[in-house]
């Protein structure tokens, strides 16, 4: 073969050698393509995982944070509840709840009523008599002892200069979230203000004014026995006839102690009357006195019952 033969060769073999150097170049960077994905997709998966973990073990702190906390809060409700409980042996243990007729002493708030209404029914209810005085050597913001039927409503009641002292001490003073039950500080002591307001909280073990929804229920409300209540003060027995059950919105309304008239005054009885479940067929005059006790329904609503004086009786 000649040279120029040989050159022929040489121009003609050269371009395939280049054209396969191409295909393999282009196949490399393929398969390094490939592998750069693959360990991309690795290292995305790592980090999800990491992310995932963390996540993960936020939430189970957070969530084991919610657990010990509620633990804890059971656990200072439940001895809350039991100082409370060991407290009412003790009274009950040294103080007695008697029972007393009429003698007298006894006063009858109205003789107004219709011959036919409930007030003649529930005026021959016996009051109650309870030793307030010695109760008052244990803690002088005693006032007196409220006894609601048919309820577990049968403690003393205290009374200092504030409505947020014995929303978390108990009637020793000590502090406790169960609180006590408290005649609102803008009352007279005695109860001589158009209305009267007694509170306490609503207690899942029915204990304070736990047991007050019941006044709700057609059931209580069916028996005419459960339709009183009584109260003992330290120099007064009384007896104060329901005249009005509900729940409602948090409001300041019907917590009302001073009215510039007669008709102001009315117009909130009769709106009080108005707004109860159940009718008591109770007649309301401009010379009541009521009571009004009050405790949580719910965190927006309020159970409410009112009851006017019909009979009271000094010691």
């Amino acid at each position: 073969m000649n040279n120029n033969q040989d050159n022929e060769k040489y121009y003609i073999q050269k371009p395939v050698s280049y054209i396969d150097t191409e295909k393999n170049t282009h196949d490399i960077n393929e398969i390094t393509e490939s592998i750069n994905t693959e360990i991309n997709k690795k290292h995305l998966t790592k980090k999800k995982k990491k992310k995932s973990n963390i996540i993960f073990k936020i939430a189970f702190i957070f969530l084991l944070i919610i657990i010990i906390f509620s633990i804890s809060k059971i656990f200072y409700w439940l001895i809350d509840n039991k100082k409370t409980s060991n407290y009412m042996d003790d009274v009950n243990d040294t103080i007695n709840i008697n029972e007393i007729e009429d003698n007298s002493n006894t006063s009858l708030i109205s003789e107004e009523e219709d011959k036919d209404s409930p007030y003649w029914y529930y005026i021959k209810f016996p009051l109650i008599d309870v030793d307030i005085s010695k109760l008052k050597r244990e803690n002088s913001d005693i006032v007196g002892w409220l006894n609601v039927n048919n309820t577990n409503v049968n403690y003393p009641f205290v009374q200092t200069n504030n409505n947020n002292y014995y929303l978390n001490h108990s009637i020793d003073k000590t502090y406790n979230e169960a609180g006590w039950l408290f005649l609102d500080y803008r009352n007279d002591s005695s109860l001589n203000n158009k209305n009267s307001i007694i509170y306490a909280h609503s207690r899942l073990d029915k204990s304070m004014f736990g047991s007050l929804s019941k006044v709700l229920k057609q059931s209580w409300y069916d028996n005419k026995d459960n339709h009183i209540i009584r109260i003992s003060l330290e120099n007064e027995n009384t007896l104060w006839q329901i005249f009005s059950v509900y729940k409602i919105k948090t409001e300041n309304y019907y917590i009302t102690t001073f009215f510039d008239t007669e008709e102001e005054y009315m117009t909130f009885l009769n709106t009080l009357s108005e707004r109860s479940l159940y009718n008591f067929n109770t007649k309301l005059y401009k010379e009541d006195k009521i009571l009004t006790l009050s405790t949580c329904y719910s965190d927006t609503e309020r159970t409410v019952v009112h009851a006017k004086l019909i009979k009271k009786q000094i010691k």
